[in-house]
Parts: structure tokens; C-alpha cells; sequence
């Protein structure tokens, strides 16, 4: 079972220094914060890719601050939102990424609802979050009105970078209880795949969503919501591994976000349920049924200064001395009434925003 204490080693192991190269990861007084945020909405709208779009063209399941909604303002986020889904009650930030659905044997699909991750006993699903640092001030946490992007929705093929530097992966739990975790995620041979699991998963399966760790210090955004963005000049950096150098047109290190998703497939792994011709089951909200075009959206909205003080005073966990937290009793009631009034919960006959062939409708 992959707990803290080791989820700690393995990280100080991947962030320890290379031959050749520099930095210190977890070995050094790295910080890594890792906090589960309950589900806040699941609705077909996207502030960062499609602002003010009624709905936009897929569905997404998002978690935080309750001041998600169609537009989100280039603002403090924090000064905006009453509530947070998250531990960490001075986290009013989103995060979203696309829903998974099940597509049935006789066509029709079905939402495959989240569940809490390991050591994230008590969440309404969600999502469990890291922030990942090398070291104390070799950081910069971000600043009001940041946002960005991580993954590419039109992908429909391996990255080609390998699976230890993938910003994506899925892992396929062998049976309840999370069986089989026991490597750092996207680390696994056997268990993780680039694309969707191609066997049944009766254990679940937990999505990662990597974001880049270098900022171009100047835009809190740009019109792609990725170049202001980059990742190191060594190329994308794996879980935890936050000591590469960041290129002289990136050249600010902000904290290592990492996503993971926990889908709750164990209703699913009857193989008498799935496509007739054996093909996996699975599809992304936005009709991706390859699986490579995950992806995760982020808007910054932690309160004052308290990310940059998590990340120089090597927190860990679900704990920080100086920030404050609360229970999931508390954080599982933070949520928004959905705007597009759709069934995102029964069998549908066709995606939301796809018609029965596929094809996007009302585009």
C-alpha cells in the first residue's frame, strides 16, 4: 500500500541529484503538499478555454471554491470565493479536468462517478492535489489571477516522451483498496498506461495530470493558456522532480501541480458489459476513447501569501504549520448549483454536447 512515509522516500529518490546535474527535490527540505478537494460541480462550462460559452462543448468535473462559474476574472480569486472543497480552507483555487464516461455495449454511456483517493478518506470524490517544491525560496508560488493549462484534448497518440516523463497517465488498480499501488504515479511498468487500460480495472482508476514547472515571470495567462508556461530545458518534468532548470525565457520555477482523479470503474469491469468487438470502454467527455488527451485546467486562489510559505517551510501532506484546515464534513458542502441543466448522472444515449454519430452539436 503506497502511504505517505513512502510516497515521501519515493519522491526524495526521484528529486535526488542526477549525475551531471544539480538541485536537491525532497532530499533538500522540499516541500509537497498533498490535499484531497471534494467534488464542487460537475457541469458543461469552461471559464479558462471557453469563457462565458453556455455551455461549452464538453463536460468537466471541477473542484474548489465556489467561485467557479461560466467567467472567472483575471482577479484574486480568493477575495471572490465564501467556501472551498479543499483541505486546505485557504485554497479557494479550481481545478477541473474532462469527465470519464462508460459506453455500454448497447451504446449508451454513463458517467463513471469519482471516488476519495488513498488517504483521502471522507471526500465527495474529487480530486487530490499536490504542490510540489525543491527547496525553501528556490520557488515562486503564483499570484493573483494566474491560470493554466496542462494536456492537449485532440491528442489521440502517444507523447512519445516515455511514461517517466508523461504529464498524463492513468493506473489501473488491481482490486479494492487501491491493490497494486506501490510505485510513485506514472511510474509503473505494469499498471500505468499513456492511453486508457485496455483490462478491467475492478480496483478503480486514478488519472495524473502534470503541470510545467517554469513561468515566463510577466503573464498570468496567455491566449493558449499554455505559453506563458513551460517546462524545463531537460523537457517535462515527472512527479516530484522539481530541480531541473527552467529556460531563459521561462526562467521563474513556480511549484509542481499534480492532479490526480480517482474514477470508480469497479461497476465496470464485467467484459460482457463492453463493446461487442472487445475494444475498452472508456471515453473522455470530450469523445477522446483513446485516453491521451486528458487534460486539467488550474486557476490560482490561494489566500495572501500562504502557498509561498507552504512551499519554503517543507510542508508535507495534508498539514502545513501556519495554514489552516478543515474537514470534510465542512469542505464536502462546498459546492455551486449547475448552470446547464443536462443528466450528467443517468445512462445517456449520446455524450452531453454529441449527437448519437459523434458529432459536436450546437458548434
Amino acid at each position: 500500500m503506497y502511504s505517505l512515509a513512502l510516497l515521501a522516500l519515493t519522491a526524495a529518490a526521484h528529486a535526488a541529484p542526477q549525475r551531471g546535474g544539480g538541485g536537491g527535490g525532497m532530499l533538500g527540505g522540499g516541500a509537497m503538499l498533498r490535499f484531497g478537494c471534494a467534488q464542487t460541480v460537475i457541469d458543461r462550462i469552461d471559464p479558462l478555454v471557453d469563457p462565458g460559452k453556455v455551455p461549452s462543448p464538453h463536460v468537466h468535473q471541477v473542484v474548489g471554491g465556489n467561485a467557479f462559474n461560466a467567467s472567472m476574472p483575471v482577479a484574486d480569486i480568493s477575495g471572490l470565493a465564501t467556501c472551498t472543497s479543499c483541505q486546505f480552507d485557504e485554497d479557494l483555487s479550481n481545478y477541473w479536468t474532462a469527465a470519464i464516461y462508460f459506453k455500454a455495449r448497447n451504446g449508451t454511456y454513463k458517467r463513471i462517478e469519482t471516488m476519495a483517493n488513498q488517504q483521502v478518506n471522507g471526500a465527495n470524490g474529487g480530486v487530490t492535489v499536490y504542490y510540489t517544491s525543491p527547496g525553501a525560496k528556490q520557488v515562486t508560488a503564483f499570484k493573483p489571477g494566474f491560470r493554466m493549462f496542462s494536456g492537449d484534448p485532440n491528442r489521440r497518440t502517444p507523447s512519445g516522451l516515455g511514461m517517466k516523463a508523461t504529464q498524463s497517465c492513468y493506473r489501473c488498480f488491481t482490486g479494492p483498496n487501491f491493490q497494486g499501488n506501490t510505485y510513485s504515479p506514472c511510474f509503473d511498468p505494469k499498471l500505468d498506461t499513456e492511453g486508457f487500460p485496455t483490462t478491467p480495472c475492478p480496483g478503480g482508476i486514478r488519472s495524473s495530470v502534470i503541470f510545467p514547472l517554469c513561468w515566463d515571470g510577466k503573464n498570468l495567462d496567455s491566449p493558449n493558456h499554455v505559453d506563458h508556461v513551460a517546462h524545463p530545458v531537460g523537457g517535462p518534468a515527472s512527479f516530484a522532480v522539481t530541480n531541473g532548470k527552467c529556460p531563459d525565457t521561462h526562467p521563474v520555477k513556480i511549484p509542481q501541480v499534480h492532479l490526480e482523479i480517482v474514477w470508480d470503474t469497479s461497476k465496470y469491469a464485467n467484459k460482457a458489459d463492453w463493446p461487442a468487438d472487445g475494444s475498452q470502454p472508456l471515453v473522455l467527455s470530450n469523445g477522446d476513447t483513446t485516453g491521451y488527451g486528458q487534460h486539467g485546467d488550474y486557476v490560482f486562489g490561494w489566500k495572501d501569501d500562504t502557498l509561498q510559505r507552504a512551499m519554503d517551510n517543507a510542508c508535507f501532506g495534508p498539514t502545513c504549520k501556519g495554514l489552516s484546515t478543515q474537514g470534510f464534513p465542512v469542505a464536502n458542502k462546498c459546492t455551486v448549483n449547475k448552470m446547464v441543466k443536462e443528466d450528467h448522472d443517468g445512462w445517456v444515449k449520446s455524450l452531453p454536447g454529441y449527437d448519437t454519430m459523434g458529432s459536436m452539436t450546437g458548434m
